[in-house]
Formats: structure tokens, sequence, C-alpha cells
């Protein structure tokens, strides 16, 4: 891929920052941050076919311009799991993509509140996967968290699996303060749906998140944060998201971040569905643990592997999840009378 893949280095920016990237050496598809295992498992996780507990329905809220559902899971080991179902209304899976993958907007709108800080360390035009670094606002009786995150955007059509996930990076440094998150996955699927209006068109389109992590917070006032605060989270975002629309249609120009999305892989699903079978019919059990997403963490039980959250925002915004639960754990101990 050559100059096509760079690392950008400095201090946090809230912007993109300027000063050209440096070249790197070319990358293989299995050295990238973010590679085809973990597309595979993704679309294995939308179609219920990744071999997790079964969802317990959390949620249905619905209102004139979108609808959200939320269902959670338990792991034998690991933090809860997290998938969440949100159809807009009158918005393409393009314009939702880009939102989503926008960190300057989601700063400059405050729609996501908590970011305090990005910044991207590395880059692949080619592919269009990043690592960037995000600092997360956290509530007076916890650190602030740090985030190291490598995402990438495959499309089918009009149908976009994005990836974030947790990558080690030793040469970022550490700190107590923020406390970096080690154990982080979120992504969704992005596809266009029905109009609830009966006219039969494909005008709303649905966001499909999956979410987990290990903040350093118990895991059982974890659930009852998201419990507290989820839905307070999740109706933040379509305001956003409708900012968002009107600014794209006033012509205004994208950011960096959302030009990234642009960079997305494309593949046909059906042959890599039969590329899939292929290599499942035939291989070890070695060879089938082989394929599985190359986290980092990957000693950790096969049921790390995913968890959705707070529909839509969380990976798309990979913090409301965090965001409901820091906040709503908050609200639940330090106000136990108020609503």
């Amino acid at each position: 891929m050559g100059s096509s893949c760079s690392r950008l280095r400095g201090g946090p920016v809230r912007a993109w920052p300027r000063a050209k990237a440096a070249s790197l050496a070319p990358v293989e598809e299995e050295e990238l941050a973010v590679s085809t295992p973990d597309l595979m498992h993704l679309r294995r996780v939308v179609e219920e076919k990744d071999g997790g507990p079964a969802w317990t329905h959390m949620m249905d809220r619905t209102l004139p311009t979108f609808r959200y559902q939320a269902w959670k899971r338990e792991p034998q080991n690991g933090p809860p799991q997290y998938r969440s179902s949100t159809i807009f209304e009158d918005a393409s899976p393009d314009v939702v993509r880009d939102f989503f993958w926008d960190d300057d907007f989601r700063i400059s709108n405050t729609w996501d509140d908590m970011l305090l800080e990005h910044e991207t360390l590395e880059e692949c035009t080619k592919t269009g996967t990043m690592v960037v670094r995000w600092v997360r606002k956290f509530p007076f009786f916890c650190s602030d968290r740090e985030y190291v995150i490598g995402r990438r955007i495959w499309a089918s059509g009009k149908t976009y699996y994005c990836v974030t996930k947790s990558v080690p990076r030793p040469s970022v440094p550490r700190s107590s303060k923020p406390r970096r998150v080690d154990l982080y996955y979120s992504s969704w699927c992005i596809r266009p749906v029905e109009s609830r209006n009966g006219d039969g068109a494909m005008t709303a389109c649905e966001v499909l998140l999956f979410h987990h992590e290990d903040m350093g917070i118990p895991w059982s006032i974890a659930k009852l944060g998201v419990q507290q605060g989820m839905w307070g989270c999740v109706k933040r975002i379509e305001p956003g998201l409708r900012a968002y629309q009107t600014a794209r249609a006033a012509g205004e120009p994208i950011s960096k971040c959302a030009a990234m999305a642009h960079a997305n892989t494309k593949f046909v699903a059906d042959e890599l569905t039969a590329s899939e079978n292929n290599t499942e019919a035939g291989s070890t059990s070695n060879n089938a643990q082989a394929e599985k997403p190359k986290h980092w963490t990957g000693n950790l039980p096969k049921v790390f592997v995913i968890g959705s959250v707070v529909a839509l925002a969380c990976t798309f915004d990979k913090g409301l999840l965090t965001k409901a639960l820091v906040f709503g754990t908050a609200r639940r101990f330090a106000g136990p009378g108020r609503r």
C-alpha cells in the first residue's frame, strides 16, 4: 500500500492535524489494525450465528422519526454485552455512516459531550483503516478514560459493516490519568430499510449496534448504569444526525474523519459467505481458531467477542454506552430519590 498508509504524531487534537503524514512501508491485509476476520465475525453476530448466549430484550421506544430497541446478554466471563437496533426515518446509509465516523462533528455539535480529545495515530487511505486515540470524560468519582481504537468500514452495496475495537499500541505511552481502556469492542451494521409510512420506499436506515467494554467498573454497577442512562443518551443522537444532514445538504465540506469513511473496502456478500464456508469445512480446529478476529485480547474467552450497546451511538458514538453507564450510575447512587 506504500504511501497510502501513514502514522501521525503529535498531541490530542479537536480537528484533523494539518501536518503531512509520514509514509510507511507497504502493509499486508493481515497486518492492518482491523482485517477481514473482523468483518466475518461481525457478519456472524449480525446474523445471530456467532454461537453466543441468547439476547434478552431490554427496551423498545418509538418517536415520530425513529425507533430504538435494545437487548443484552451476560456471558459467564466478561462484561455484559449489548445489541441495539435504531431505525431513522428519512436517512441514507451513506450519511449515517459519515455521521458516526465524524469525530470533529461529534465534538463541535456536542451531541457526544463526553468526547474531550481525539487524535489520529495511523491511517490507510486505500482501505480506510484508522487507529485513533480518544479521551472521554467521566464523572468526578472516576478518572477520564483513554481509548486506542482500530476502525474500518466494509461495504456491500448500500450496507456498511463498521468495526471498531481496542488495539495494542505500546508506542502510545500509558498514564494513570486518563486511564486506558484495554478491552473495547463496538461495531455496527448500517443498512437501508423500508419506511414505516407504508409506501414501501426504502427511505429509512437501520443501525444494528454491538458493544462491550471493560472500563474498570464492577460489571454489576455497569448494568445499573446502562439501565438508568440508556434512553437519555440515545435520544440525543437524532438531533445531532438531523443537524448533520442539514449541514451536508447545505454543501458544507466534510471533515477528514468523515472522508476516511468513504475509503471503505468493497466486498460481495455471497462470495465472502461461500469463501468462509469453504474455509470452515476444510480447516482444522486450529485453523478455525485463527479465523477469529485478532483481538490483542485473544486469550480471553470467545464470549467476550461482542456486545452491543446503546443503540446506535456507541460505536457510532463508541461512547454513548459509556455515557449511559457512568452518568446513569452516578444518578443512581447520588440521588436515589430522583427520577
